[in-house]
């Protein structure tokens, strides 16, 4: 589908609608799921060096790189660099929008969408931006002062905005992409090899993967083998082949994702606001391990209190996960059958409605 919007005849008028973000899969994922629905040409800019080149152009959309610098809370003579290469990034991304002419810029977030966001603004052309955690990040801090709207997954993100910004906000939840609305379990069991009585969990921690988790998950294995099938997304850096039986690591998975993860009893993984949506679409249970705040802003940890209030996931701290109290939860969720799909209906409840549809419903009635 992707690569018939990508031609500039997609669109009646010839105009094309630009979109920004990138640094990880979760600023790329959620903004292709709003690409697949809006039917017009997409031009993508973002980091040279980033992931979403890779995302993006296997999607089928044209991509467009800048130079890009991080932004820190935090002191650091680095910062002065990075402030070199933000400026950078907006004159490429003036150059980008005066050449393809968009009639209105998405944000998804990320350090790499500040440059295009301003250099919109600079160029007269409107653009929007979406935050998917329950608070806004830095980059959303920013954007909103050059945006015409933010878009947001939360109601309650609301009074985290400053006020007199809080006109601009519009509810829309976090998009997915449409393959998890219609992802296939048996699929998904047949492309790890796993039978259908086996209780299947799958464990993943963002698309970089989370070392943590990965340590903890392989220490346990021994005792969740024997009662479990378990499919592990590792990350690049820290994937290992194994042929241990009912196990089935992999780097990272691509289109086999949704037919995964919507085969899967039961979930471990960190509490990204876009696995969560992606949970929340499937209607999976879950044991969520966030971020802790001492290696995060806390943005993971308010994302999987909203989890946990609802009843939807299981919360375990970092600090206090161990093999043992991994095997233990896990087990004891899988043999409470009742509690899973109590916990499943909870996750869908979150995940009502089809927000990328939503948001380029929006973006079109915004173009006319």
């Amino acid at each position: 589908m992707a690569e018939a919007l990508t031609t500039a005849d997609s669109a009646p008028d010839g105009g094309c609608v630009a979109f920004a973000g990138g640094g990880t899969a979760g600023h790329v994922f959620p903004g292709l799921a709003v690409a697949e629905e809006l039917g017009r040409r997409v031009v993508w800019i973002g980091s040279s060096e980033g992931v979403e080149r890779t995302l993006v152009t296997e999607a089928g959309y044209e991509f467009r790189g800048i130079p890009a610098g991080k932004l820190r809370r935090y002191l650091s003579l680095r910062n002065l660099s990075d402030l070199a290469r933000v400026a950078a990034g907006v004159i490429a991304s003036v150059k980008v929008i005066r050449r393809e002419k968009p009639r209105l810029l998405f944000s998804k977030g990320g350090f790499v969408s500040v440059p295009p966001v301003v250099a919109a603004w600079l160029c007269g052309v409107p653009s929007w931006t979406h935050e998917s955690d329950f608070d806004p990040g830095l980059a959303t801090r920013i954007n909103l002062r050059f945006c015409e709207k933010v878009l947001v997954s939360f109601p309650e993100t609301l009074r985290y905005l400053p006020e007199r910004y809080r006109g601009k906000a519009v509810v829309t939840g976090n998009p997915v992409r449409s393959s998890l609305y219609a992802a296939d379990p048996l699929r998904g069991r047949r492309f790890v090899g796993c039978n259908q009585e086996t209780p299947l969990v799958f464990v993943i921690g963002g698309s970089l993967g989370s070392s943590f988790i990965n340590g903890v998950v392989l220490s346990a294995l021994p005792r969740l083998l024997p009662a479990a099938f378990v499919v592990h997304q590792m990350g690049a850096h820290d994937y290992v082949p194994s042929e241990k039986r009912n196990y089935f690591p992999a780097a990272f998975f691509r289109a086999e994702l949704a037919d995964v993860m919507s085969a899967a009893d039961l979930i471990i993984s960190r509490a990204g606001a876009n696995t969560l949506a992606e949970l929340a679409a499937l209607g999976k249970p879950s044991l969520l391990i966030p971020l802790p705040a001492t290696s995060s802003r806390g943005d993971q940890l308010r994302n999987a209190e909203v989890f946990r209030s609802s009843g939807a996931s299981v919360v375990a701290q970092e600090e206090a996960t161990t093999a043992e109290s991994l095997v233990g939860s896990v087990t004891a969720l899988l043999a409470d059958r009742d509690r899973l799909h109590r916990m499943g209906e909870a996750a869908a409840a979150l995940g009502a409605g089809r927000p990328a549809r939503t948001i380029a419903r929006l973006i079109q009635e915004r173009l006319g």
